[in-house]
Parts: structure tokens; C-alpha cells; sequence
């Protein structure tokens, strides 16, 4: 008799554990509380699903237990994933190394994994909403509601992939985490992750809509803590883009712990101090004539100039013949070292993913199985990893996942 496997969470590491159970022999039971499986997929890449990258490396990963998302991401990477995907047809299209479905539709990836689940003959309860998991002699006991009615069913193993806190519109509403605590399990504070962070200052109205190519350190009290480059995008209320969404998690931390948390931005990142006050000397000489409100025109956005220049009390109308070396030191302190302070994150609603969730010392790095429950297994944002953007919360998905899948089903790696 074939063992029952239930899987609670059809996304993408519910998915890729259902897949990988079955094709080991188990019964398989998915239920999904959204109506479709794989939802939050079609929000990934900007709608064209970023499925992983082909730069592998532990520190894509993050979690208060380092080292443990690598040992499972290293049994199941970037090659395996890829290879899984084009036997579901899904032809990776490669942008620098961050992979995508040739066609660039996310619906191309979900539609994908809901055909293989069929043919698998994996069956799917949509709509279905769990709350009580039960250890028994011999597996566990579902409690479950669906359409307003309660049900229960029995298992020997099961996978919760219930997803995190972020976007609770898709359906990734933390209910996961109650019924791992339910179960025993400790939680590291689950905070947003991949987010926008909100700042103090009110000169973010007047640099609303900036892009630019900066670098953004983090300190948590006083203490560096993170930094990453690229395009900072300025907004009404602070800062986002890819190199903020990438420190956000430690920010975020920071706030929850009640610390002081604040950025600086580095709107030079090319250049070091030294190099770039020598720089704005030769532009006072180059650009003698002219007044400070046409000083950095060809360097930065005009509502960038003109906020950086007000924030130091230099009026535009000055000309640039009278900058003295007090204006031009503080000019690149203001340029190169542009302190924000962080008061909050935007909302888990906001965010891609979460840092924190299931502790992961309590967790079989190389089975996911729980070393507190026999037979309940763990698989992707349920856990406290989250991986950088780029692909990499998918890859840990897949790699959970089918982790999880395979020691459930009875074949350990």
C-alpha cells in the first residue's frame, strides 16, 4: 500500500514537493486554500518569473542558522531545476544568469506545474483552509474547513509549505506559522523582507520619482550592517529598488528589535572620497560662470541637485565661482555619505518575502523532517530562509521542496 503524503500550500514548494513525493511512490493529497495552485507565482519577476539564477552561492541565502538553506540548495540547484523545467516544456531564457520561461509569462511556470500535478494524478483540494494538525500512532490527523463545512482526514507523512506573511492577497497569510507552533515549533521573528523602507525626512516629496545609480549601507546602532549597489529608486515617503529590497531584511530586524536603524546613501559609488571632492574642485574651475543650481547638471537628476544642495543650506542662485572648501567638503560628505533615517518598512503586504519563520535548528537540513515530529516535513518561506532577489526565494522553493518531497515519500537523499 502506497504511503499518504499531505501537502498543505500549493505553491511553488507545495508543488515541487507534491511532484517529487509521487515520483517516489507515495499517495499524494495538495490542498491549497486559494482556489488556483501556484497563485504567487504569477507576481514573481514582475510577471515573468525570475525561476532561479545560474550564480549559486551561500550568501544568496539568509537565515539566523547559516548554513542551512546551502545544504539543501546544493542537492537540488540551478542545473536540476533547470533540467525539471524543460522536461515540463518550460525553455529557460537567460538574462545574466537570472532564468526565465522563454516566453517570459509567469502564467507559462504556474500552468506548467498544475499540468504535471494532473498527469502525476496528484489530486488538488482547492480552496481548503487547515487548521489542526494532529500526530497520531501511525501519521497524522487534518482537521480542515471548505465551504463552511469541517472535515478531517489521516496521512502518514506531511509537508507544510504554507508559505509566509508576505502578500496576503495571494493567499500567503501566516496561518502556516500557527500550525507549526501548534506542532511545538519555535519562530524566529518574522519581519518584511524584499520591501520598500520608509524614512523621516521630508525632502522625500521633492526627489519623489528619482532613479539613480547609488549605493545604500544600513546600520543597526551605529554598526554597518549591509550595504548593496545599483538603482536606488526615491520615492514620497523614502527609498526602494533592488539594492534597498536587498538590505531591507536587516532593517527590518533592526526596527523590530526597537534599535536605531538609518541608511546612508551614496549617490557616487564609483568614486572614492578623496577622488570626488578632487572632482568637484575641477568642476568649480570648469564651471566658473555659472550658479550652484547648474553645478551638478549631467551628474544627477535636477530634483536630486537641488534637494542635496538644500539640505546643506546652499541656495541655487549662489555662484559657483564662491563655493569655498568648507561648501565643497560638505558637498561630498552630503553626496557620498547622505545619512536617512529608517522608520518603518512598508508592509507585509508589500513585500515579496519575509525574513524569520520556522527555526531552522529544529529542522533536518537534508530531509527538512522536523527533529521535534516524526513525519512533518517543511518546505520554502514556512522556513527561515529567504534568498536575495534574483531568483533565488524560487530556488530555495524548488530546493526545499523537492528535499521534502523525496524523505516524505520514504527516499531519503
Amino acid at each position: 500500500m502506497k504511503k499518504r503524503v499531505i501537502i498543505i500550500g500549493g505553491g511553488a514548494a507545495g508543488s515541487m514537493a507534491a511532484l517529487t513525493a509521487a515520483q517516489n511512490g507515495a499517495d499524494v493529497l495538495l490542498l491549497e486554500q486559494n482556489e488556483i495552485i501556484g497563485r504567487k507565482i504569477l507576481s514573481t519577476g514582475n510577471g515573468r518569473c525570475n525561476f532561479t539564477n545560474r550564480f549559486q552561492d551561500s550568501s544568496c541565502y539568509r537565515s539566523d542558522n547559516s548554513g542551512f538553506a546551502w545544504k539543501s540548495i546544493g542537492k537540488f540547484s540551478e542545473p536540476e531545476t533547470t533540467s525539471f523545467f524543460k522536461n515540463l516544456g518550460i525553455y529557460p531564457k537567460d538574462k545574466n544568469g537570472y532564468l526565465y520561461p522563454w516566453s517570459e509569462q509567469a502564467s507559462a511556470v504556474r500552468e506548467a506545474l498544475e499540468s504535471a500535478l494532473k498527469l502525476a494524478k496528484i489530486r488538488i483540494h482547492t480552496g481548503v483552509r487547515v487548521f489542526g494538525i494532529i500526530p497520531k500512532k501511525n501519521g497524522f490527523q487534518i482537521s480542515f474547513s471548505k465551504d463552511g463545512k469541517k472535515g478531517m482526514i489521516s496521512g502518514e507523512a506531511v509537508i507544510l509549505a504554507a508559505g509566509s506573511k508576505a502578500a496576503a492577497k495571494l493567499g500567503s497569510d501566516g496561518s502556516g506559522y500557527d500550525l507549526a507552533k501548534m506542532l511545538g515549533h519555535k519562530l524566529v521573528p518574522v519581519v518584511p523582507a524584499l520591501v520598500q523602507l520608509r524614512c523621516r525626512e521630508k525632502l522625500y516629496r521633492q526627489v519623489a520619482g528619482v532613479r539613480t545609480h547609488g549605493k545604500v549601507t544600513v546600520f543597526i546602532d551605529r554598526t554597518e550592517t549591509a550595504s548593496d549597489i545599483g538603482e536606488l529608486q526615491l520615492t514620497d515617503y523614502g527609498i526602494s529598488g533592488i539594492p534597498v529590497f536587498q538590505i531591507s531584511r536587516y532593517a527590518a530586524r533592526g526596527l523590530y528589535e526597537k534599535k536605531e536603524v538609518f541608511a546612508e546613501l551614496d549617490f557616487m559609488p564609483d568614486f572614492g572620497d578623496v577622488e570626488f571632492l578632487q572632482m568637484l574642485k575641477e568642476r568649480k574651475i570648469r564651471l566658473d560662470g555659472l550658479v550652484m543650481e547648474q553645478y551638478f547638471n549631467g551628474l544627477f537628476h535636477k530634483k536630486l541637485a537641488g534637494a542635496l544642495l538644500k539640505r546643506i543650506g546652499i541656495s541655487g542662485t549662489m555662484p559657483v565661482h564662491d563655493l569655498s572648501e568648507e561648501n565643497l567638503e560638505r558637498l561630498c560628505r552630503i553626496c557620498k555619505h547622505f545619512r536617512t533615517y529608517i522608520d518603518k518598512t512598508n508592509p507585509f503586504e508589500q513585500a515579496q518575502i519575509c525574513a524569520g519563520g520556522v527555526d531552522t535548528s529544529e529542522i533536518d537540513p537534508d530531509t527538512m523532517e522536523s527533529k521535534l515530529v516524526k513525519g512533518l516535513y517543511f518546505a520554502g518561506e514556512i522556513l527561515d530562509v529567504d534568498g536575495i532577489c534574483g531568483g533565488y526565494n524560487l530556488q530555495w522553493a524548488w530546493s526545499s521542496g523537492s528535499a521534502a518531497g523525496r524523505a516524505a515519500a520514504g527516499e531519503h537523499a
